[in-house]
C-alpha cells in the first residue's frame, strides 16, 4: 500500500484479523464478526478491504481443509459399523458370559485398531490445523497493526 496509513485503519484491520478467535466463544464467529467489520468499512479504507479479505478467505480455507480432514476418516467408520452389531465384536458371546467376567488386554483381540489410525491421522491433520490457524492470525494481527500488508500461506481465494 503505498499511501499513508491512519491508526484507525490499522487498529480495524488488526481488529478484523483478532475476531476470527471469537469462533471460541461464539459459533461461527470467525465468519460473522469479521464479515460484519469488513463489509461496513470496506469502501472507506482500502488496507481494510485487503485485510478483510485476507481473513475471511483464510478462514473459509481453514474450514474446507478441516471438512476435507474429516471426511479422509468416514469410509473407515463406515467399515466399522456392520461389525459393530455383531455382539462378538464386543466380547459379549451369551448373557451368561457377565457371571464369568474376566478382563484381560491384549493387543491381538484390539478390534478397534483399524478405526483408530485414520481418526488419529485425521485429529492430527485437525490439530495441525488448529495450531497454524492460531499462528498464523497472530501474526497477521501484529503485522497489519504495524501498518504492513500480510497475506496468509494455504489461502484459497473465495472472495476477490
Amino acid at each position: 500500500m503505498a499511501t499513508t496509513l491512519t491508526k484507525h485503519e490499522r487498529n480495524l484491520s488488526a481488529l478484523i484479523h483478532a475476531s476470527t478467535f471469537s469462533k471460541w466463544f461464539i459459533p461461527f464467529g470467525n465468519f460473522i464478526l469479521p464479515l460484519i467489520l469488513w463489509t461496513a468499512n470496506k469502501k472507506e479504507h482500502k488496507f481494510v478491504d485487503y485485510n478483510g479479505k485476507q481473513a475471511l478467505n483464510f478462514q473459509m480455507s481453514m474450514l474446507l481443509y478441516s471438512i476435507v480432514a474429516g471426511l479422509i476418516s468416514i469410509p473407515f467408520f463406515i467399515g466399522f459399523w456392520p461389525d459393530a452389531f455383531d455382539w462378538d465384536f464386543f466380547g459379549i458371546h451369551r448373557l451368561s458370559d457377565f457371571n464369568d467376567l474376566n478382563i484381560s488386554i491384549n493387543s491381538d483381540d484390539f478390534k478397534f485398531g483399524r478405526l483408530f489410525w485414520p481418526a488419529g491421522i485425521s485429529g492430527v491433520i485437525q490439530v495441525g490445523l488448529a495450531i497454524v490457524n492460531i499462528v498464523y492470525t497472530i501474526l497477521a494481527t501484529i503485522r497489519t497493526n504495524e501498518g504492513e500488508t500480510f497475506k496468509y500461506p494455504l489461502t484459497i481465494k473465495f472472495i476477490k
